[in-house]
């Protein structure tokens, strides 16, 4: 579906500056935007690179397991489909404690594993559990403290504080999980 949003978008702008005779334009936005993506690659690596190794001498280390322990409880409760003791919750943490650190690319494998994990629980295979879309929701919100991504295209933009969004994400980010959890629990318990 997103990609045929994504083609219609770029035909139809396409076909805009074409009829408005901005053939010059178009090419310049065509060939420019390649360019401007490899810079902002080459740019941004470095940063994501270091947030990576910071997080994965965290896992190393230990850290990202005492993290997802202190959460578990949490969790139990949000997930009341899992049986206690399954390997779900593992998975569930880590990403959560990943993405809580902004490194949503670190806690892909987590979350992919997470939904092949609470799968196996699934009675309705062709169907996603309530587990299931609890935690797509809970990744949609990504409730985040430290939002790397957007303090390195802030870096790479040369702001001047590059980190003064580090509150206003903390708090949006809360305030969106809280509200995606709240409409999720009034949602199942219309469709039990």
């Amino acid at each position: 579906m997103i990609n045929k949003l994504w083609a219609f978008l770029f035909l139809s702008g396409s076909l805009y500056m074409m009829i408005n005779g901005n053939y010059d334009e178009l090419s310049k936005q065509i060939l420019g935007s390649g360019k401007a993506t490899l810079d902002l690659l080459i740019q941004i690596f470095p940063l994501i690179s270091l947030w990576l190794g910071v997080m994965s001498i965290a896992k190393e280390s230990g850290l990202l397991d005492k993290l997802a322990r202190l959460i578990k409880p949490i969790l139990i409760l949000i997930f009341p489909d899992i049986p206690k003791n399954h390997e779900s919750f593992g998975y569930i943490s880590s990403n959560i404690v990943s993405n809580i650190f902004g490194l949503g690319n670190a806690a892909t494998p987590f979350g992919i594993k997470a939904m092949e994990s609470m799968q196996k629980l699934n009675k309705k295979k062709d169907t996603a559990s309530r587990s299931m879309i609890t935690f797509l929701i809970i990744n949609t919100c990504g409730f985040t403290i430290v939002p790397t991504t957007i303090i390195s295209l802030r870096l790479l933009y040369n702001s001047k504080n590059p980190e003064v969004i580090i509150l206003p994400c903390i708090i949006v980010s809360f305030v969106s999980l809280l509200f995606g959890l709240f409409i999720d629990r009034i949602w199942s318990k219309k469709y039990e």
